[in-house]
């Protein structure tokens, strides 16, 4: 429930930001055209706080944080006396209005480069994408990808880290090839290219590189203990450092992982371990104890493996100053822009199923995972969904920016206006589309959440 409730505060506080700025995008732009602006709100409903500035714009927060809007002067919806006619938004030329309206859009991509241009002036922490185990007949294997190999770039995707890999391979869902660029062990910058006609990714289950059977690189992790907690159930049946786990109830282990999944399984359970300590063999029983993960109990001894050390330059801050940070920033955009794009285009097609439609829920989710895990993740998850608002709101619908941008092209085309019946009977037909995404929307963030 706890969680649930930082979501929920993150949630507000992101779509807050992005509606602010987009709102605001209208608004500015409105301003400087002359157009008279009765109210800039940031969510929907009823007002909770509201203001009537000096210049008759009544400011307002709305008791819904799901939306916003900017309410121009209108003719066709106020009535405006003779004074006031050239001030209203249906007076506007042509060019007047499309610069309002696509000032909002535009405002979401300015913030997205804002964002990013912070976040690199901070630093992000990160992992170079090195890879790890190949999987037997993957994709990748077949592709002759080798451990230790660093991915460099993917298809145009410059991949400094594994968030630019999955954000290029997202791209690449639907196509027949994908190429990789990686450099391998002794520094050979080497093309791969991946025949991914069959490729199956479930973003439910799986990471979009693990999909193709490529594994993140960890250091080895040995089954000798580098710790033992004191009074833990480890040190109490007789355990200590340097102790080398060689068999698991009468069975050779294999893996550090498998040790702390049978331990995590076995609360209160009596374990049989066998152990090498200072060249001698010897038996030692342990008993589990109890430890909450959220509704959950779960098995604990106390210990720590000795784990290996990572290649040199593996971790780094990525970091750049003023104008590299903003450099990097509008690159970084361009690239969330262009993989937007192509992914409406591929849920058009049917590339990529309907199913990976986030919702409200999902975003929550993301918004409060990511401000839990630091101030540049939530960066770049702002900046992200600032991108795909934009680009959504560019998306020629009726009910969005851009339906209205593309009355505008038929009205400058035509030398007129689009007939208010046209106009009414788009209205209706893009209304029933976007409320049909967002149901489904919806319904993947209850099958997500509830099954």
């Amino acid at each position: 429930m706890l969680d649930w409730l930082w979501y929920a505060a993150s949630f507000v506080v992101t779509l807050g930001i992005l509606v602010s700025f987009h709102e605001f995008g209208h608004f500015w732009v409105a301003r400087r055209c002359g157009v008279k602006v009765l109210t800039y709100s940031v969510g929907f409903g009823k007002a909770i706080w509201s203001r009537v500035a000096r210049d008759g714009t009544r400011y307002q927060v709305g008791i819904i944080p799901l939306g916003g809007y900017v309410r121009m002067l209108d003719e066709r919806v106020d009535e405006v006396s003779e004074q006031d006619k050239s001030v209203s938004f249906n007076a506007q030329s042509v060019y007047k209005r499309f610069a309002i309206v696509a000032a909002g859009p535009i405002a979401n991509f300015i913030l997205a480069v804002a964002v990013l241009w912070l976040m690199f002036g901070i630093g992000v922490p990160t992992v170079k994408p090195i890879i790890g185990d190949v999987e037997p007949g993957s994709i990748a294997s077949q592709a002759s990808f080798v451990e230790g190999s660093e991915i460099v770039k993917v298809d145009s995707v410059e991949a400094y880290d594994w968030q630019q890999v999955q954000l290029g391979l997202m791209s690449a869902i639907g196509n027949d090839q994908l190429s990789i660029t990686v450099r391998s062990p002794d520094g050979e910058l080497q093309q791969k290219t991946l025949n991914i006609q069959d490729w199956q990714f479930d973003p439910e289950t799986e990471t979009t590189f693990g999909s193709l059977g490529i594994q993140v690189y960890r250091p080895n992790v040995s089954t000798t203990l580098a710790q033992v907690v004191d009074d833990s159930p480890a040190q109490q049946a007789g355990l200590q450092t340097g102790d080398k786990v060689l068999e698991l109830n009468g069975q050779a282990l294999e893996s550090w992982q498998t040790l702390t999944s049978t331990i995590a399984q076995s609360a209160g359970v009596e374990l049989r371990l066998t152990i090498e300590r200072n060249g001698v063999t010897q038996k030692i029983t342990v008993i589990p104890g109890e430890r909450e993960r959220g509704s959950d109990v779960i098995g604990y001894l106390g210990i720590a493996p000795e784990v290996g050390e990572l290649p040199q330059g593996y971790v780094f801050n990525h970091q750049y100053g003023i104008v590299g940070g903003l450099v990097k920033g509008a690159e970084q955009t361009w690239e969330l822009m262009v993989v937007s794009v192509k992914m409406i285009g591929k849920l058009i097609t049917g590339d990529v199923s309907v199913k990976n439609l986030a919702g409200p829920l999902s975003i929550a989710e993301g918004a409060g995972v990511s401000a839990s895990s630091g101030f540049v993740y939530f960066l770049s998850f702002l900046a992200l969904l600032s991108v795909n608002l934009g680009i959504i709101n560019l998306v020629p619908l009726p009910m969005l920016d851009g339906g209205h941008l593309a009355f505008f092209i038929a009205e400058w085309v035509r030398g007129k206006p689009v007939s208010d019946k046209v106009q009414d009977i788009c209205y209706r037909i893009g209304g029933a589309l976007v409320f049909a995404l967002m149901i489904v929307a919806i319904s993947n963030d209850i099958m997500r959440f509830a099954f």
